[in-house]
């Protein structure tokens, strides 16, 4: 007999909630991002570009949270790892999909599991970082 227990996907309505409480907190620091939330598989389950967010945040926000699902890893704890002489030096020229390394892209994890991760783009690589990680403490 198995004792596996299915661990709950990330839904949609998860991806709102994650995507609302990282904008309150860029917006209580006077920063306008975007915000990309994607599932375990790296489809997306939400977007969005506040008025005044600068273009290229929608593209970084989307690459931190794939980055971060690829590896399972907050962005912010890996860009080490790409400089010269790292673990992942070649690794954002190695593949098709482009990885980003620049602090801002969150794993979410329910039970243990990886379901997902939340990338924000548009404030300073820390900020981001912050507020994607505000997102996913949000997440109950």
């Amino acid at each position: 007999m198995s004792t596996t227990t299915a661990i709950a996907p990330l839904t949609t309505e998860d991806a709102e909630v994650l995507v609302t409480a990282a904008r309150r907190a860029a917006e209580a620091a006077g920063v306008r991002v975007s915000v990309t939330v994607l599932d375990a598989g790296g489809h997306l389950l939400a977007f969005r570009r506040d008025d005044q967010a600068v273009l290229i945040s929608g593209e970084t926000s989307t690459r931190k949270a794939y980055t971060a699902l690829q590896l399972d890893s907050a962005t912010a704890d890996l860009v080490d790892a790409v400089q010269p002489g790292g673990l992942f030096h070649t690794l954002p020229t190695a593949l098709d999909r482009p990885l980003l390394f620049i602090a801002g892209g969150v794993p979410v994890h329910r039970d243990g599991r990886l379901i997902g991760a939340i990338g924000v783009g548009g404030g300073a690589p820390d900020q981001d970082h912050g507020f994607a990680a505000a997102a996913v403490d949000s997440l109950v």
